[in-house]
């Protein structure tokens, strides 16, 4: 049985890509690699500045989750530094790896107990930074939903309109409960290990305001990437990004390879493939890739550090 949990997201991972990839296959049967190659090459250096800069405030935006979480936990003595360098170690595996909940808890698991948490404080702090990431993408969602309620019909073209309203409507609410619970104080949720408190309205109001930053500095890349022509404006690129980065993630492929290219080609049938698919290769490259391999090299220094102190008598 648990050889069988072993393998169980790596085949999901695994069918979700070659599912993907053999939709991609159909929709992309007539696009050229020179036409693909044109349209990378025709991203002008003004793009590529603001994508990268998007792509800053984004990894920003992460790293103010993990100290939104230091400081509900009550820890204030870690540096910013620190939690910067973690932080985008993290999101940089997770988001290339896939199963990004458990493959960036052995991370934070190394990083924060050498500043000692304990592994109760460890999970209560990613599954705190899951949330904020889930409380951002609920609140853009509704956003999105209220402002361009037509966008529905570029994921399921028989669902009205009104859909669009009344969910964004619900979503706002349940927010709205949420941040309620907080101003009123509910009682923390006594477990085993550690206690789960309600975040405080302090915290709770820090997170209405970081947790959309990092999503909306990943759009921007796309967006700014885009080509003009058929470009249907920043608030639908972000709204189709928010579908697409959740399918992804959902479905644990690696770095979402190919789930994220076909909800997007399929939701701008307006825009050159080609354009699209350029677009995409940017956001890859500055979003995953690079951060990647400077993560590699961060967790390289970082254990050897703790080998040689260990050796010579150090702290482990």
């Amino acid at each position: 049985m648990k050889r069988l949990k072993a393998y169980f997201w790596p085949v999901v991972g695994l069918a979700a890509i070659l599912f993907s990839v053999n939709a991609l296959y159909h929709e992309l049967r007539g696009l050229s690699v020179d036409e693909f190659i044109a349209s990378f090459q025709a991203i002008s250096l003004g793009s590529w500045l603001l994508a990268i800069g998007a792509t800053l405030v984004a990894y920003a935006a992460l790293a103010a989750y993990d100290k939104l979480a230091l400081d509900h936990l009550g820890h204030h003595h870690i540096s910013i530094w620190f939690i910067t360098v973690c932080s985008f170690t993290t999101y940089a595996l997770s988001h290339n790896l896939g199963a990004s909940v458990f493959s960036g808890a052995v991370v934070r698991y190394r990083a924060y107990r050498s500043k000692g948490l304990t592994a109760g404080e460890v999970g209560v702090l990613v599954a705190f930074c899951s949330f904020t990431f889930t409380l951002g993408t609920l609140m853009l969602s509704a956003i999105v939903l209220l402002a361009k309620p037509d966008i529905i019909e570029r994921f399921a073209e028989f669902l009205p309109i009104e859909m669009s309203l009344t969910t964004g409507v619900v979503i706002l609410a349940l927010v709205g409960l949420y941040v309620l619970g907080s101003l009123i104080g509910l009682r923390p949720i006594r477990m085993r290990w550690f206690q789960l408190h309600y975040p405080r309205p302090s915290i709770v109001f820090r997170q209405l305001v970081i947790a959309p930053v990092e999503l909306l500095g990943a759009a921007g890349i796309i967006y700014f990437a885009l080509p003009q022509a058929g470009n249907p404006g920043y608030v639908v690129i972000l709204g189709i990004f928010l579908a697409s980065f959740s399918a992804a993630l959902l479905s644990h492929a690696p770095g979402g390879l190919g789930v994220l290219e076909l909800v997007f080609i399929a939701a701008l049938p307006e825009m050159d493939p080609a354009g699209v698919l350029a677009a995409l290769a940017i956001f890859r490259l500055l979003y995953l890739i690079v951060p990647f391999v400077m993560a590699l090299v961060v967790i390289l220094i970082y254990e050897r550090s703790r080998f040689l102190a260990q050796r010579n008598g150090g702290m482990p």
